[in-house]
Formats: structure tokens, C-alpha cells, sequence
């Protein structure tokens, strides 16, 4: 059975995404750093005949990430998707947006932490094989602020989450020849409290469709509904 790997799983559109590939016959790798909202979506997706596996681990902790990575691997074998989107956890304080005006170095710091830094060790601690294998799927997520969307209130996020998705849209170029599929997913919208397209459900049947089509660098996903709060 094919192995998707979500890094920064939970009762959101990770469940979605564990669901949506699940159907298709994946085994589900869950890894964030809370091992009892794990053992729910487990319990879950086994209910919906999935067979799915969780993994603590923290993506601003380099160790326990690459540990997690190797012990999937261990248990179930070779990744052949992995899903990047972490989640805030008892850092979520210093991950506060910052305006582009006000930010520092010491605001970003953190941010790049969890975004890029935690991304290379992610990517990396599965990209070897996928090369050497010639074969594999990698799916980044971040908000739109990344670079679709220019939303100065979130200035330290978009430096932090800009940088992760330039550097996956270069891997995207690299790697395309080698049979291993790379793509970003910019996601404009506050899953499961918009319109219809921030319903995850919806949103995980574009993952599958670009892990199906192999082709496209970047989805731009947006809810039609976001921002008309400060509209009205």
C-alpha cells in the first residue's frame, strides 16, 4: 500500500486529506505534536477502514522530526507522499503575525523556524529515497501570504512562508526530470469557517488531484467568502 506522510496533522484538513487518500488505498503516517489528537484521528480513520499510524514530533525540533520520519519508515515503510502544513502548538505566542513595518529579526526568527527550517528537514528527510527510488510526491502548504496574497499584517509570516515556497517551487524545476512531483499549495482561505471552498473535504480533493495530474507548481486556493467579515 502507497504511504502519505502529513506533517502537522489534525482534526482539519489533515483528517480531510488522511480521508481523501485513505479511499484511494494509502496507509496514513499523522505527525504533530499531539499524540492524543492522534490516537482520535486514528481511531477515526479506522472506522472508515483506513489504515492510519501517529507520530509525535515537533517541526522546530529538527531530532524529533527526522526521528519520526525514520521510524514511519521503520513501521511502515518508504514515504511516497509527504504533506508539509505544521500547526501551531505551545509556540503559538511567538508565532504572532507581525506588520511588514514593525517586524525584527528577532519576530521572524521563529517563523523560519517553523516554516522553512522545519520544511527542509522534513523534505529532506524524505527526498533522498524518493531520488533514489525516482518516484514520490511532496506537497507544501502555507497561507496565501506567502507571496500570492501581499498582506502586510502578517509580515513575518509571509518572510517566513515566502521563503519556504520559493524554495519549493525551485525544488519543483529540480526535480521534475527525476520523476519526484513537488508542489506548493497557497491557501487563501480559514478552513471550515468560510464559503463552500473552505470546506477541507473540498480542498483535500485538490491535493489529490494534483497528486494525480503531477504538474502543476502551485495551487492558489481561495474562499470567495474571506475578508467579507470586514466588509460588511
Amino acid at each position: 500500500m502507497p504511504l502519505l506522510a502529513i506533517i502537522g496533522a489534525g482534526p482539519g484538513l489533515g483528517l480531510s486529506l488522511a480521508r481523501r487518500f485513505g479511499r484511494e488505498g494509502f496507509t496514513i503516517a499523522l505527525v504533530s505534536r499531539d499524540q492524543a489528537g492522534h490516537d482520535v484521528l486514528v481511531a477515526l480513520l479506522a472506522r472508515d477502514g483506513i489504515v492510519a499510524q501517529g507520530h509525535s514530533a515537533d517541526v522546530t525540533e529538527p531530532a524529533s522530526l527526522t526521528a519520526a520520519l525514520g521510524l514511519i519508515e521503520r513501521d511502515l515503510g518508504p514515504i511516497d507522499v509527504l504533506e508539509y502544513s505544521p500547526k501551531p502548538g505551545a509556540n503559538a505566542a511567538e508565532l504572532a503575525p507581525v506588520a511588514s513595518t514593525e517586524m525584527t529579526v528577532a519576530d521572524v526568527s521563529p517563523q523560519l523556524q517553523y516554516y522553512l527550517f522545519g520544511g527542509i528537514t522534513a523534505i529532506q528527510g524524505v527526498l533522498p529515497q524518493m531520488r533514489r527510488r525516482g518516484s514520490g510526491t511532496i506537497l507544501v502548504t502555507t497561507g496565501a501570504s506567502s507571496g500570492p496574497v501581499q498582506h502586510p499584517p502578517f509580515g513575518n509570516i509571509a518572510a517566513a512562508s515566502g521563503a519556504l515556497r520559493n524554495w519549493v517551487l525551485n525544488l519543483h524545476e529540480a526535480l521534475r526530470a527525476e520523476g519526484v512531483y513537488v508542489a506548493h499549495i497557497a491557501l487563501a482561505a480559514w478552513i471550515g469557517k468560510g464559503g463552500p471552498d473552505s470546506d477541507p473535504d473540498r480542498i483535500a480533493d485538490q491535493y489529490w488531484r494534483l497528486y494525480q495530474d503531477r504538474q502543476q507548481p502551485e495551487l492558489f486556493w481561495v474562499d470567495a467568502t474571506i475578508g467579507q467579515e470586514k466588509s460588511d
